[in-house]
């Protein structure tokens, strides 16, 4: 992205983001690279002053200053992300995967005033009611004329923006119902940067490649905000690509970059070059690469990656550190005292103890919840105290709801969630959601839906359907059912399906999820049917293929999660 000329001083104790915005003003070093689009630092930080004073304007008097975005990876991401802060105001990230009512809700809740979306987002919004909301179009000449009036203005924060004021409002899992939004304030944002920046040793003349999307806290928190405490530039892509990756990495030179899910598999499974090495890359962080892949994507590209774990909330962090045993995440970050504690006792759960090649030995009682019993940055979720009051419990503790276990040296080790949730992709999916399209079709009696195992990390979707009396299930007619859902987002569709007469119950009429989880795809009753990776249509499970998949698990070193 250029050499750099100049560096205006930010200060290391910035109290808000705001002021780390603000230290950007007149850096006309190359600051944001977006397809064939340069803008420097200063131009970055004027776009945000003009969206920061329109913002003041547009918002109603006494109403909540929250925004929604929703919005690909575009330069007017990270610039009404920097006038939220300079305006007091908070970002509500709108996952553009969600549909319909649910989509609405996500707006509505968040009590925002004004949505950032543009024209190939607009037909999300069809059929859609938020009353009170305004509407802006970015990529539309009536939005330019808009902004014109303001971009004069200077990146002067408002007079009520403090540490404590709200700047992200960022959704997390909906296992339990709606997803919920976790308050993450400017002084909470801005602690983060400076941390990652420490941790990492980031430089101004770094660039941070940011193909996660923004509306997830991974990429704000994790990249972003790292980026702009350093003075580093970004780069952006709209939406991940696999096979774009590292020509991205080399046309922006590109030195760090973060992940979730499943993102570095999609990039090993491309084709592999001679060359793969000659990249800039020196860091990726992130979560749920997998041991395995995390080591071939160090000796295919001579990258290093580093896996952390951090509940969304940022109530828990784990830090990977020098002599991290394989297969642990690491130890409780500074200013953390976690703990494994048994849920029903609030005892602290013996050390893991392993055999002789590495496995657990005392998982029943080694294994439980993660708990942060020292003091916890977690700022709350908005308008949802009950969903508070899970997460921060007597003594103030907080409990992520994660299963873990420790070893005798003190590293901890990730086990699994303790509820019904499934993780894919990291984003947490609400069973019940998916239930509830499922029992739209005409050929099904009842459907459970459960998460199974991924082969690398996280969930896959697994429902187990009864059909009606009399009909067999038709795999083309499920999925061509599903296609046309409109609220069934891109990730909830069922990898695998079991097909039986009767879905087990308790005598209190309550699905044995336990009971289907333990059977999976690979054994119990009734016909499996799923869908391969890259594949529209649903097939039987055969012999073959069940080795195939089970083959997988083992190089993956996660065949012992299917037992």
């Amino acid at each position: 992205m250029g050499s750099m000329t100049r560096t205006p001083g930010t200060s290391p104790a910035a109290a808000t983001f705001a002021e780390l915005i603000q230290a950007r003003w007149g850096d006309h070093r190359p600051g944001l690279a977006y397809e064939d689009q340069v803008l420097s630092h200063h131009e970055v930080t004027a776009g945000a002053a003009a969206r920061a004073a329109l913002l003041a304007d547009l918002l109603p008097r006494g109403a909540e200053p929250h925004v929604g975005v929703l919005l690909d990876n575009t330069p007017e991401f990270p610039q009404w992300l920097g006038a939220a802060a300079l305006a007091g105001a908070a970002v509500a990230g709108i996952n553009p995967t969600r549909r319909g009512a649910e989509l609405a809700r996500d707006i509505t809740h968040t009590e925002c005033r004004v949505l950032v979306t543009d024209r190939a987002h607009l037909p999300l919004l069809d059929g859609l009611r938020f009353p009170g909301v305004r509407v802006l179009v970015t990529d539309t000449g009536a939005y330019a004329e808009l902004l014109t009036p303001y971009e004069g203005a200077k990146p002067e924060p408002a007079g009520t923006v403090a540490p404590a004021s709200r700047m992200l409002l960022y959704f997390t899992s909906g296992s339990t119902g709606a997803p919920k939004a976790a308050i993450c304030t400017q002084g909470r944002l801005a602690a983060a940067g400076r941390s990652l920046v420490d941790h990492f040793g980031v430089r101004p003349d770094d660039v941070h490649y940011i193909c996660m999307p923004l509306f997830h806290g991974n990429a704000v928190i994790a990249d972003w905000a790292p980026a702009v405490a350093a003075g580093a530039g970004i780069a952006l892509r709209r939406k991940f690509s696999a096979s774009q990756f590292l020509s991205d990495i080399r046309q922006f030179k590109a030195t760090y970059f973060t992940y979730v899910g499943r993102a570095v598999q999609y990039i090993l499974a491309t084709e592999e070059r001679a060359d793969d090495r000659d990249n800039p890359l020196r860091v990726g962080f992130g979560t749920e690469a997998g041991a395995v892949d995390a080591a071939r994507f160090e000796e295919r590209f001579g990258v290093r990656l580093v896996e952390g774990y951090g509940s969304s909330e940022g109530g828990a962090a784990v830090q990977r550190t020098p002599g991290t045993p394989p297969g642990a995440i690491g130890r409780a970050a500074p200013g953390s005292d976690l703990a494994v504690l048994d849920p029903a006792t609030r005892k602290e759960c013996p050390p893991a103890a392993f055999d002789a090649g590495g496995r657990l030995v005392n998982g029943a009682e080694a294994i439980g919840e993660l708990v942060n019993r020292g003091r916890s940055p977690f700022e709350g979720y908005w308008r949802n105290e009950a969903a508070y009051a899970e997460r921060v419990r007597e003594h103030g503790w907080y409990w992520t709801g994660d299963l873990f276990y420790r070893d005798g040296d003190g590293f901890l080790y990730f086990a699994g969630r303790g509820d019904d949730k499934i993780r894919v992709d990291s984003e947490n999916l609400a069973p019940a959601m998916i239930e509830n399209i499922l029992a739209r079709w005409p050929d099904a009696a009842a459907a459970a839906v459960y998460g199974v195992p991924d082969p690398v990390a996280g969930d896959q979707v697994m429902a187990t359907v009864a059909t009606v009396e009399g009909r067999a299930f038709d795999p083309l007619a499920f999925g061509e059912f599903l296609l046309a859902q409109s609220d069934l987002g891109t990730k909830m569709a069922p990898r695998f399906v079991r097909v039986v007469e009767r879905i087990p119950v308790t005598a209190t009429n309550k699905v044995r999820r336990g009971e289907l989880r333990r059977e999976g795809f690979w054994r119990g009753e009734g016909e499996v049917w799923w869908r391969p990776v890259g594949e529209a249509a649903y097939r039987r499970l055969g012999r073959d293929g069940l080795d195939a998949l089970l083959a997988e698990y083992e190089r993956q070193g996660r065949r012992d999660l299917l037992l």
